[in-house]
């Protein structure tokens, strides 16, 4: 595996260290000590598929809070998306920035997410289908959002919204959260 680091502090884009022949190649996606040995947390506890019907489906952008922080390893195993995270950790030089790449069946990237980060993705075609490999189980109690098109973020998305939950499109604007989410994440600094 190759690992890319990006501006803000713990996150990585993984790229597949291909060993081809004739009948094709051989890559790792996920190995153990390799995440420790770049500093990322490799504990999988959860594997989950996302399937979309259709370009321009918004998923996001979610993330839990304590005691229920979660590292995401997303991957896209059919078609193609963009990927967006917002560092939320309270205290972080980078909190409210975003990174955003690519990932697809056909370039086979892989987005680690670290704890306290919203994430989100909006397919680029139809059928597209998306692999997290999650630190922690699911808890709703725990769970947040962030609106996709909430101006403090300043995140574009490459195509119109063609589908989204009544849930994403109803988050709150950073703006008006309550003192009770802030100090839900004022505990996570980075």
């Amino acid at each position: 595996m190759i690992f890319r680091t990006t501006p803000i502090d713990g996150v990585a884009i993984i790229d597949l260290e291909e060993r081809g022949d004739d009948r094709g190649f051989f890559a790792r996606s996920f190995d153990r000590a390799e995440f420790e040995a770049a500093g990322l947390n490799p504990h999988i506890e959860q594997a989950n598929v996302s399937f979309n019907y259709r370009a321009g489906t918004l998923r996001g952008m979610h993330f839990q809070i304590s005691p229920s922080p979660e590292t995401k390893l997303i991957r896209c195993t059919r078609g193609a998306i963009v990927d967006t995270i917002v560092d939320m950790r309270w205290g972080s030089p980078t909190r409210l920035q975003h990174v955003s790449v690519e990932l697809s069946a056909d370039n086979r990237r892989a987005l680690y997410v670290p704890a306290y980060f919203a994430h989100g993705y909006q397919t680029l075609v139809d059928d597209t289908e998306v692999t997290y490999m999650v630190s922690g189980k699911y808890a709703p109690g725990e769970e947040r959002g962030l609106r996709h098109d909430d101006p403090a973020l300043g995140l574009s998305w490459p195509l119109p919204i063609s589908d989204i939950s009544a849930k994403d499109a109803s988050w709150p604007l950073v703006a008006d959260w309550s003192e009770q989410d802030l100090a839900a994440v004022s505990g996570a600094i980075a």
